[in-house]
């Protein structure tokens, strides 16, 4: 019966084995990806390894492997009917983190599915990259203020100028005191500096750094590196795309599939933001701005019904009793610092969602623009980022571990022009370059090692003007 026991084990086993490279036959990494980013990124770590609103998604196979296949399946599509049917492994997760409840994908195919766990165990099993260092590979150039340099040279070069000017002229009066005849005349320092050659000097000394100032700031003429503004939210980029590592494209979904990146509507801080309702920075202060803006109540977790009519005094009652419950319940009481935080708190938000064309805190976050190209400029994103490959830290900079986001890069044409002409198209399985079949052939006869941009045109004047 022992070897019984254990032949029938071993058959189990095989047959899981089996199941299981059944399952990891032909996925597709990249539409894992893809799923991935535009369904799970929102709540689940994209490092896989860590908590964040939802649980880390690594190993997520062996947690189910006492169930079958299909329950996962289902867990995923409707978690709430799982649980509702009192599945074990459903109640248990439910138990853990509810009552935050994971979004339904009724849509979601099995092999989708698939796609997604595949993806899911190859980030897990990633080797983490280094984060740049600075002055390391991707960093930003370092920009340094030669001002005083400047200051120091032109008043060495203006000393020289008077010195020779003066022993020009001191040679000129000997020479004429050696002549003889009439008495030379030594002049002095302040006839030399007011003479007609030295005017001369100055005045085209003059007109070229002139000309130089002039055309240097008429090329800068609208640029704004380092434009950092201060917008209408206090959001961190450093908290949401670096400790919580929010893949960029689930907010700025845009830049994959148009020429705009798109500002992310206020829908989409939500999808967070109805289960994380205190900031860890700010508390209730800025995230009651979002609150505010879309009619959400966060006493209730529901939308407010006819919010566009509600009185000014009844939304302002209301998103205060909130501020008041949370400071209650973290100091056990409210006290006079918490009424004047509490006021602080509602000034603020009527001060961040109002301006002068907008008098009502109810509606659209107005966001202050940081990049912004030249009208005879176009620039499409999704040429960059889908086809190009480009990762978005290459011309936006290190945003993930920016508090407060600015301009990282001039967004000059020299800029442009100079990447075009360093940056290697990335041929390999890029179905998009299909068509320049010389290189392909090239590349494989080891004639070439890479594909430029600008040796595909990406310095035709009309790529980019029209």
């Amino acid at each position: 019966m022992r070897y019984k026991s254990l032949i029938f084990k071993f058959l189990i086993l095989t047959f899981s084995l089996g199941t299981t490279n059944l399952w990891a036959q032909d996925v597709d990494l990249a539409e894992g990806e893809t799923l991935f980013k535009n369904y799970c990124a929102s709540c689940h770590n994209k490092n896989m390894k860590q908590d964040m609103t939802g649980p880390a998604l690594a190993g997520t196979e062996e947690r189910w492997a006492d169930y079958p296949r299909e329950d996962l399946y289902e867990w995923i599509r409707n978690s709430q009917a799982l649980i509702n049917a009192g599945h074990p492994r459903a109640t248990e997760l439910w138990d853990q983190w509810g009552p935050v409840v994971m979004s339904p994908f009724p849509n979601l195919t099995d092999p989708q599915i698939e796609n997604i766990i595949a993806y899911v165990n190859q980030k897990a099993n990633e080797v983490p990259t280094e984060q740049v260092a600075d002055g390391g590979p991707g960093a930003g150039p370092q920009d340094s203020d030669n001002t005083l340099m400047y200051i120091l040279l032109v008043a060495i070069l203006a000393i020289l100028a008077v010195v020779l000017a003066r022993i020009i002229s001191n040679l000129n009066y000997l020479n004429e005191a050696a002549a003889g005849g009439k008495p030379a005349e030594r002049k002095t320092l302040v006839q030399i500096l007011t003479s007609k050659g030295v005017i001369a000097v100055v005045l085209f000394a003059i007109v070229v750094i002139g000309g130089f100032m002039t055309v240097n700031n008429a090329i800068n003429l609208g640029r704004q590196q380092g434009y950092m503004p201060e917008q209408p939210i206090k959001f961190s980029h450093a908290t949401h795309a670096g400790i919580h590592q929010i893949d960029c494209q689930y907010c700025h979904d845009g830049a994959r599939r148009s020429k705009h990146s798109v500002i992310p509507a206020a829908n989409t801080c939500m999808n967070c933001h109805t289960a994380i309702k205190v900031g860890s920075t700010y508390g209730t202060g800025e995230l009651t701005k979002i609150y505010a803006s879309v009619g959400w109540d966060p006493n209730t977790g529901t939308y407010i019904e006819d919010y566009e009519s509600m009185p000014m005094d009844e939304v302002e009652n209301l998103y205060r009793k909130w501020m008041e419950t949370t400071y209650i319940s973290e100091n056990d009481g409210i006290d006079d610092e918490g009424e004047e935080l509490i006021d602080d708190q509602w000034d603020d938000l009527v001060a961040s969602l109002t301006n002068e064309s907008k008098d009502d805190i109810r509606g659209p976050i107005e966001w202050v623009r940081i990049h912004n190209l030249p009208d005879h400029v176009y620039f499409n994103h999704a040429q960059h980022v889908s086809v190009g490959e480009v990762e978005c830290q290459t011309c936006h900079g290190p945003v993930e571990e920016m508090e407060v986001v600015q301009q990282h890069a001039p967004l000059s044409m020299g800029w442009c022009i100079n990447c075009h002409r360093q940056t290697e198209v990335q041929f390999a399985g890029n179905e998009y370059y299909e068509t320049y079949e010389t290189y392909h052939e090239e590349i494989a006869n080891g004639d070439r090692t890479g594909v430029t941009v600008e040796e595909i045109g990406g310095l035709e004047c009309q790529k980019c003007h029209y």
